[in-house]
């Protein structure tokens, strides 16, 4: 069986909302910790938890110069899911290009319909 604990820790952080809220956020540019807190009725314990998740799975860098730390989205922290998302989807569009060739046959193999009350 493949091992996809890291994809599973991916969606596990992507599944909660505040965390899709803070990349949301930083997708627009880098931020700090207590901006990014501003907008939650959260403690600053808790968004840190919840960055310290996003650091973990790779979808963030953060960076600390004195007291103020400041974080960014990772772009290539995203690519295994991108990749995964990828596979399936190659593998689904080539299914239905197989349907679609299976049904043009079939019409190819029927005769012309007449439309109804027309002579035959």
């Amino acid at each position: 069986m493949l091992n996809f604990s890291h994809l599973d820790s991916q969606f596990r952080a992507l599944a909660e909302p505040t965390r899709r809220s803070i990349l949301e956020r930083l997708s627009h540019g880098a931020a700090t910790v207590s901006s990014l807190a501003e907008p939650f009725d959260l403690s600053l314990a808790a968004i840190v938890q919840h960055l310290q998740v996003l650091e973990e799975t790779g979808f963030i860098h953060t960076q600390k110069i004195g007291r103020v730390r400041t974080c960014r989205i990772a772009p290539e922290g995203f690519q295994s899911i991108a990749g995964w998302i990828a596979e399936r989807r190659t593998l689904v569009e080539r299914q239905l290009d197989r349907l679609g060739a299976l049904l043009a046959e079939a019409d190819a193999d029927q005769p012309p319909s007449r439309p109804e009350g027309t002579p035959q």
